[in-house]
Parts: C-alpha cells; structure tokens; sequence
C-alpha cells in the first residue's frame, strides 16, 4: 500500500468542485461557438459553473397544464402551444403587425404582436412556447394580443418535439438581447449535467441528516431537471442553503481574520460608566449628568455594551441600529469621550457635509462645559476639542484642524470622506464612529482603520462604531454585517411625538398639505419641502429644486418666507440657509435630498414630500424623520400618485406606521435583498436563489453551522473543499485576505 500521508488529513473530494466548473469555459459545450461564447458573456455566463447557477425561475407541471378549451374569454391565461403558422405585415403608418396561430391538443387562437417585427424570426413554425396574457376574442376565435412570450425547450436538450413527455419543464431567465432561448439554456445545462456526472459534497453526512437536506448531486439535477415539483422544492432548499453558509463562513473568517492581525488598545473605561448613578466621576458620567434629559434604558443598555468592548483586549466592530431619533448621537458621544478620557482621539465620519456641520454644532452644544486632562496647559485640563473636516473648508481652517489631529490637541474630528485623505492623520486615534453606515463600504471602514496604525504602521487599531438610523431587517443584518456585533436602540427617547402620515393624491386632496404648512407657519413653526427626484445630473435636480421653490413661492406658498437648499449650492450658501432657517429667519425651506439624514430644527412640524413614488422607503422615513423633534404634533405628506404597484405598497406602508423596524421589514418584502445588500461583495455569491425575506430559517440554520464550523477550526484546515468552493466564489483580493494564513 502506498504512502497516503497524513491519516488525519481529509479525504480528497468526489465529483466535480466548483473550482473545477469554474474553470471550464462554456465553450467545450457541442454547438457553443464564439458567437453564443459571446451571447452567454451577456447573461453573465462564462463558466460551465455560471451556467448550472443559472437556475430555472419557475417550472410549468405539464400533467396540470390548462388547454385552451378550458379557458374562457377575460382570464389572465398561460397557454403552453405550438406554432403552426405565422405571418407579418404593416398598418396604414408602417408599423408593424405579426400574426402567430398557436395549437394546443384541444383548439387553437390568434396571437397578434404590435411593433414587435423580431417576433417572426423568433417564433417559426413548430416552435414550442408559452404565452401570457388576456384572452380576447376576434371573429368568435380565441386571441391574445402582445403576450409575454417564454419560448421552452426540455432539459433532456433533445430535439424539438420530445419534451412533452416530461413532466415538469424548467423555464431559464432568457434575453432577447443576447438572443439567448431558455431552450438554449435547457440544452446547454442537460449536457453538462450529463458530463459533470457526481458533484463533490462539501458537508459532513450528519449535517445533512440534521437539517434534512439533499446532498449536493441530487440538489443540482434537481433543480434542473426535477421530477416533481417538490424534488424542485427541495433542491432549490439545499442550494439556497449553500449561498447562506457561504456567506456566513465568509464572516466568520473576516472576523477570524480581523482578530489574527488586532492590534488592540485597552481603554481606561468601566461599563459601569453607563448607569444612572456611576461611582467615579469621569468624562463619561459628567457628559451623562450634563445631559439635559435622562437617557433611555435602551441608550444606558447599549452604552454599558460599547464601553465593555472600548475594555476588552480585541478592536471593537460593532453596528448600532437605531430608529430615526433614537438617540443615537448621544451614545456614539458618550464612546468617543470614554478614549479620550484615556488620552485618545475620536472621530465622527458622516456621509454629507451638511450632516458633518450638523453634527459639529450639535456636539459642540453637547460638550459645552466638558475638560479633558492636558499636562501642558496650566490647571491641567482643557476644553474638549471638536474639530471639523470637508472638503470645501477654507484651506486655513483645513490646516489648523490636520495639524491639531496631528498633534493631540484636537479631541474628536468630525468629517465626511476628507477625513481618508492621504494628508490626514492622528496622533492616536482611539475610536471611528461611522454614522449612515449604508453609506460606506468595507473598503471605507478599513481605511479609517489603517489611520489608527499611522503612516509608519506602528499604531494600533482603533475601535469601530457603524451607526444606521435606516433600521435592518435582522435577516439582511446577519448577511451584510455578520462579522460586527450588534447593538439595537429600541425604546425612543421621551417627548417624540407620533408623526400623522398622510398620502395625497390628488391635486384637491393635495390643498390640506398647503393648508397645514399656512397654519402651522402662522403659528411660530416652520415646514419642508422636499423635490422629487429628476433623471438625469445633481446640476438637473438642483435646476429643477430651484424653479420649484420658485413656483411654491409665487403660488402654494405666496407671502411665506421660502428658502432654498441643494447639492449643487456653495458650503457658504448652504451654511448661510441652514442657519437661517434654523433661526426662524425662513419659514419654509424647500430641498432636495441632502436634508435625508440628520438635519435637526425642533420647530419644524410639517414634511411635505413632492412625487414620493420616487423614493425609497428608507429615504422616505428619513425625511419624515426630520419633523417631529420639537415634542407638538407634526405632519408628513406624500403628494402624487404611485408611480408603480410597489411604490403603493411602500406609500401604504408610510401612511399605516411610524415604525422603521416595520418599515425596513416591509422594505425587504417588497424590493427583495439586491438592493439592501448592495456592493458587499463583489465575488460570485451573491444569493441567486436564497431569500432574506423567505429563507430566515435557512439564514439562521447557516449561521449555526458556519459558527460551529469556525468554533474549533478557524481557518477550515480541516474542510479544504470548503475553503475551495469559497475562493471560487469570492473576490480574489477577499480570498487573498481571508486565507492568507
């Protein structure tokens, strides 16, 4: 018997990985071409591995297939046909006219396509296909006019004609573009299923059994080719799962990863620090003290948690989630103040400039009164030091507050993206408080790590705050920020008055909105209103902000004091309308999105939203989050008309609830997880079949089995398939990080 090495090692894999699909090219398929290499390039498809993850998006029973003698005139109709004739011609102006008669085994209609000439050429005789749509009648003949068309093949790929002896028939996602069929697609993924034959199976037997699931093989034929529609079920279950636990071992490694190469920094901070009546006096508890209302339980709850890991050995990550109001400022103070009680820096990195101004005066209010310890002044103590950083500060304010950074004499620094300027540098700094963390990728928040190490790489990690006042659903959460530790604000702050929402859709129902701004503005209070967005450039939006407050000024709003405030405007400009209109010098300020997040005007009472069909919910909640902080009722209004079945649903939802955790859920529903995940991985895994909203017993079964995986065995040394099929669907810069150990 030969040497076999190492006994402990894992046996090597069965079947084919997916490094292997990976590397073959589409192209070793019978009949794929430069020509189809090229169509498929425009679906995404190069690999044999994109091609098999190319999953039918739904499946047509044909032992349950409606005839067309069973349909009746008015019914939305899917009818399963062939083609046994077509012809085309042009109306009186040219356009263009196809007519394709379909059979089924019990009659036959007339499909007429309009301004659709391609449609010969894409349904010859004895095409088989499915049609979607209303049927009509002409001439006492079943019809359909402009129907949604899936053209079928059968995934044994045989010739056409075969397939109705299957069953159940998979429909592919198909291009007209690309001029690619789902016939095509169903032939191409039968023969490499028929090549590729067994499929390595990356989980243990026992782990199979627990969570009932199918091994891998089985779950790749079939969601291709399925007997039954629940065989489909439970294939598209065990795949689903695979992108979960991708996703979630992916974490687990980052944060593996991430602790291997720490450099902590103990801060001199007791969680204790937190409570209502903490012993020692420090900067902590004398800013809670100051404070001008008592804290929440859920602010003390999750100050104490901060403060635990500001102690601890290991850099904190940590997401603090809270609702528009929450109070989550105060608590990001109440970190940064407990490193520079310890002789450290903080910073405060926020996505707008206005939002980094606002927050500069805020916090400045918020510390008035406050010293921190300083040897070379005489006393020994000095006000706390909170500088500002933009992009567009005057060049002499610029140098003064990099050179304070520098040098220490600069506490807290709160800046947008300027602060990850190459020139910009800390003496030490302690804590990165990010705020809008939607807004920033990993990139960002590993950046503002590296300026904790300084340029010499000799410093230490700092810790990291991501704020989001735009709540996550808790399955998106563990997806996108599975590798932080959570925190959640759920109690608001007393005196946040529910806000009354309103959708306006009609230009008569439309008056109440200006009505309330009159009323509210006679007495002594101040309202938005928000532009919609315009396509096209910020130089577009900002033109089209502008005649609007023109408009609103000479008509709605005649006699009122009416502002203007965009992202096109000079930071002076915008400054100088901020300040007015905080100081009741404006009565309305008309803006586009730069007031989403952050703008606090206590007497503001009314947020009136123009076309908000346009928005998403997110912003949507933002904005009205904007009134309603001054402790009397306040008052949202949506003016239009929905511009889709979705935004109804999303407009619907704003009028029915205030609630952003609600809201984000409702969001999850109605957009699916493409846009909330947004660019957090630029690699292959991408969820293609799971679903936040659908799957979160998967999500939190994935979860498990990712930690239970990484409990003893960090690195995966012991499942190298496992590692495999992660670098083969990750971003190569990832998987040089992950593993480079």
């Amino acid at each position: 018997m030969s040497d076999t090495g190492d006994p402990s090692a894992p046996p090597p894999p069965t079947g084919c990985t997916l490094t292997k699909l990976a590397g073959i090219e589409v192209g070793v398929l019978k009949g794929v071409g430069p020509k189809r290499r090229e169509s498929l390039a425009q679906l995404g498809v190069s690999s044999i591995l994109d091609l098999l993850w190319t999953y039918p998006r739904r499946y047509i029973d044909r032992t349950r297939q409606a005839e067309l003698a069973d349909l009746v005139v008015g019914d939305e109709a899917v009818v399963l046909g062939r083609v046994t004739k077509v012809s085309a011609s042009r109306t009186r102006n040219g356009k263009a006219v196809v007519t394709v008669m379909v059979a089924d085994s019990t009659g036959s209609m007339q499909v007429t396509f309009f301004n659709q000439a391609w449609r010969e050429g894409q349904l010859p005789v004895g095409t088989e296909a499915l049609f979607f749509g209303k049927l009509e009648t002409f001439g006492g003949r079943p019809k359909m006019t402009n129907p949604v068309v899936d053209i079928l093949m059968g995934i044994t790929g045989q010739a056409e004609g075969t397939t109705k002896t299957l069953r159940i028939v998979p429909v592919y996602p198909q291009s007209q573009k690309s001029n690619v069929t789902s016939w095509d697609l169903g032939r191409m993924v039968a023969e490499s299923l028929r090549r590729a034959g067994s499929f390595a199976e990356p989980l243990d037997a026992r782990v199979l059994d627990e969570l009932d699931l199918l091994d891998r093989t089985a779950a790749m034929h079939g969601i291709h080719a399925p007997a039954t529609l629940e065989e489909a079920a439970a294939a598209r279950r065990r795949l689903a799962f695979d992108e979960l636990l991708r996703l979630q071992l992916t974490l687990q490694l980052r944060r593996a990863a991430l602790e291997a190469d720490a450099r902590g920094l103990r801060h001199a901070v007791d969680p204790e620090e937190a409570g209502a009546s903490s012993g020692a006096v420090t900067m902590v508890s004398a800013f809670l003290d100051a404070l001008p209302f008592a804290p929440t339980d859920a602010q003390r709850r999750v100050m104490a948690e901060i403060l635990a890991d500001l102690a601890g050995p290991l850099p904190m990550h940590r997401l603090l989630q809270g609702d528009v109001g929450s109070g989550k400022t105060v608590v990001a103070l109440a970190a940064l103040l407990g490193v520079v009680q310890g002789g450290h820096q903080g910073a405060l990195m926020a996505p707008t400039e206005v939002l980094a101004d606002q927050h500069h005066q805020s916090i400045r209010r918020l510390l008035e009164g406050l010293e921190v310890p300083d040897p070379s002044v005489l006393g020994g103590t000095r006000p706390v030091s909170v500088g500002l950083l933009t992009a567009s500060r005057p060049a002499k304010e610029r140098r003064a507050v990099v050179e304070g950074m520098a040098t220490g004499s600069v506490d807290i620094v709160i800046g947008t993206h300027a602060l990850l300027t190459d020139d910009v540098g800390f003496r030490s700094l302690g804590l990165a408080v990010v705020d809008e963390q939607h807004r920033f990728g990993v990139e960002q928040r590993a950046a503002l790590r590296e300026k904790g190490r300084g340029s010499d790489g000799s410093g230490h990690d700092p810790d990291l705050l991501v704020m989001t006042a735009t709540p996550i659903p808790r399955s998106a959460a563990m997806v996108v920020f599975g590798d932080l530790s959570m925190s959640v604000l759920d109690e608001m702050p007393a005196g946040r008055t529910p806000i009354t929402t309103r959708w306006l859709r009609t230009g008569l129902e439309q008056a109440e909105a200006w009505g309330r701004v009159r009323a509210e503005v006679a007495a002594g209070r101040q309202a938005f209103v928000v532009c919609p967005l315009v396509e096209g450039s910020a130089k577009v939006e900002a033109t089209s902000a502008t005649e609007e407050a023109e408009r609103l000024a000479a008509s709605e709003l005649a006699g009122l004091r009416v502002g203007l405030l965009h992202g096109q405007m000079k930071t002076t400009e915008k400054d100088e309308v901020m300040e007015a209109f905080r100081s009741g010098s404006l009565d309305v300020l008309v803006a586009t999105t730069v007031i989403e997040v952050g703008v606090d005007v206590p007497a503001a009472t009314v947020m009136v939203i123009e076309d908000p069909g346009r928005f998403g919910i997110a912003q949507l909640h933002q904005l009205r989050g904007r009134v309603g902080r001054g402790g009397g009722d306040s008052w949202c209004y949506l003016l239009g008309e929905a511009v889709s079945p979705d935004a109804a649903v999303r407009l619907e939802a704003m009028e029915q609830t205030t609630d952003g955790f609600v809201l984000a859920e409702v969001d999850l529903e109605v957009r699916g997880e493409g846009t909330i995940l947004g660019s957090r991985q630029k690699g292959r895994s991408d969820l293609a079949l799971a679903s936040l909203a659908k799957d979160r017993d998967l999500l939190d079964q994935a979860a498990a089995v990712a930690v239970a995986l990484t409990a003893d065995d960090p690195h995966l040394a012991q499942k190298p398939l496992l590692v495999e099929e992660l670098r083969a669907t990750l971003d190569p810069d990832d998987a040089a990080y992950l593993f480079k150990g």
